[in-house]
C-alpha cells in the first residue's frame, strides 16, 4: 500500500518537474519572457518581472528534482519482497508433465560398421 502511494507520488512529481521545465528558456523566452513583456504593455506596472520568475522556475526545478530524487530510493524499500518468490517468467512457465517427451535411458551404441570407418 505504501507502495503504491510512493509510485503515485513520483509520477505527479515527474509531470510537474516536466511542467517546470518546459516553462523554462535558456534566453528569456518562455514564461519569465512571456509575463516580463505582458507587464509592460499593462500600463508599465510589471508584478513579479522576468529575473524573479526565472529563479521561481529554477528553485522550483531544484526542489522537484530532490524531491523525485529521493522517493525514487525510498520507495525501493517499500517494495513487498516476500509476497515474490518466483520471477514473472517462472510464473507463467508450465511444468512439463512426465510423459510428454521420451527421453531414452542410455544412449545406443554404436555399430560396427561406423567404428571401422572412424579415422
Amino acid at each position: 500500500m505504501l507502495y503504491t502511494i510512493t509510485i503515485i507520488l513520483i509520477t505527479i512529481i515527474a509531470v510537474l518537474m516536466v511542467i517546470v521545465v518546459l516553462l523554462q528558456s535558456g534566453q528569456g523566452q518562455g514564461l519569465s519572457g512571456g509575463i516580463a513583456g505582458a507587464g509592460g504593455m499593462i500600463g508599465g506596472a510589471n508584478m513579479m518581472g522576468a529575473r524573479r520568475t526565472a529563479d521561481f522556475l529554477s528553485k522550483a526545478t531544484t526542489v522537484l528534482a530532490a524531491l523525485f530524487l529521493s522517493l525514487c530510493v525510498l520507495a525501493n524499500f517499500f517494495i513487498d519482497r516476500e509476497a515474490v518468490t518466483q520471477s514473472t517468467i517462472q510464473q507463467q512457465s508450465i511444468p512439463a508433465q512426465s510423459g510428454d517427451f521420451d527421453i531414452p535411458a542410455d544412449p545406443p551404441a554404436a555399430s560396427p560398421s561406423q567404428q571401422e570407418q572412424a579415422p
